[in-house]
């Protein structure tokens, strides 16, 4: 077991000396060979300033004067789709609502009574025209003899009277009806305006921005607060036109967020129809990946590339892995044809995404690094 044990040590041993002078079998150190790749070179492109914009945004405004006196989240709080952001002062408007229900229940009892009085107009047509008499056999002689007599010499026309009577019991049936309908409409304004004194939440996503706060009073129009999803982000550019013409919808392009030395991949969303006349640009939109935390508003640069120069000109690209240090120095373990690992120094360039590394000095092409 010492003598496994010694052998172990020793190759471990030879193995540091080996790394420490430059030279290391592959199969010693145990690691996986990977060819190095290209991509495009930033030096052939052209970036364009924009912002990081919420892809989903909305500014809510009061839509009625009022007092606020409910703000129910500060800038950040998440809020799902449905929820009440802000509340306006809804007394008056309750009030208003109770007197409007009342002024329906008159509306509506007389539009009952309108129609009893005229169906008993239309089933009973004597009882309308009946005209106070004696009792007995006057009032029976009266009935028979007297109206029917008069009707006869052109005294009374007793059916003009009656369709006089159903009209005018018509007449009542309609104006109930019509009552009614208008307190059913001041109900449903009411009820309106009640929605309208509460800001609700359109889309999940965060209050960014509050424009007002409790118990300010409030005008139509006012801005009360910025509500945006910033689960999905994208970048808002104005693209000259020379450049823009040959982007494409689902295009990948690079980009760097907020000056920053790592890029990212981005995917041309929208491309607005319209070039604006004065700047002679075109706004285009890129999405973010999801996984990408940054916030709306920051400064963002697009890679595109350049009509005027070589856009086959490629860079060398390794895994951040494959690197490592020797007195503060990068170096790359590169495999030659004899599958011997030589350390070699390299010039690192900018940080890509997905943990890549631009290398501007110290391989070639088709060289195998260790990963």
């Amino acid at each position: 077991m010492k003598l496994i044990d010694q052998g172990k040590a020793r190759v471990k041993l030879m193995a540091l000396l080996l790394a420490m002078t430059g030279f290391v079998s592959a199969e010693t150190l145990q690691n996986q060979v990977i060819p190095v790749t290209s991509s495009q070179s930033l030096y052939a492109m052209i970036p364009i300033g924009g912002k990081v914009a919420a892809r989903k945004s909305v500014m809510l405004s009061a839509q009625l004067p009022g007092r606020i006196v409910s703000i129910y989240g500060q800038e950040g709080d998440f809020f799902e789709k449905g929820s009440i952001l802000l509340a306006l002062d809804e007394s008056e408007l309750r009030a208003r609502r109770r007197e409007v229900e009342s002024q329906w229940h008159s509306a509506n009892a007389a539009l009952s009574n309108a129609m009893v009085q005229r169906n008993q107009v239309l089933s009973s047509p004597g009882s309308s025209l009946d005209t106070p008499g004696g009792m007995g056999m006057p009032g029976l002689f009266d009935q028979m003899f007297t109206k029917p007599m008069s009707g006869m010499f052109g005294k009374r026309d007793y059916t003009i009277e009656r369709g006089a009577r159903v009209y005018s019991s018509s007449t009542q049936v309609t104006q109930a009806a019509q009552a009614l309908q208008q307190a059913n409409a001041a109900i449903e304004q009411i009820d309106s305006k009640l929605r309208d004194s509460r800001s609700i939440a359109p889309f999940d996503g965060v209050i960014v921005e509050k424009h007002a706060e409790e118990g300010d009073t409030v005008q139509p129009g006012q801005p009360l607060l910025s509500f945006e999803d910033v689960s999905q982000l994208q970048i808002t550019a104005d693209i000259p036109v020379k450049l823009a013409h040959v982007l494409r919808e689902g295009d990948q392009l690079l980009a760097r967020i907020d000056v920053s030395d790592m890029l990212t991949g981005v995917l041309v969303d929208n491309i607005f129809p319209r070039a604006d006349p004065t700047q002679h640009t075109v706004t285009v939109e890129f999405n973010l990946p999801e996984t990408l935390q940054t916030a709306t508003g920051s400064y963002a640069e697009v890679y595109l590339p350049d009509p005027d120069v070589n856009t086959d000109a490629t860079v060398i690209v390794v895994p951040e892995t494959a690197i490592t240090t020797r007195g503060g120095l990068p170096v790359i373990f590169v495999v030659d044809e004899t599958r011997i690992a030589q350390l070699r120094l390299v010039r690192l360039g900018r940080k890509l995404d997905n943990g890549r590394q631009v290398v501007d000095y110290g391989l070639m092409q088709n060289d195998l690094v260790v990963d």
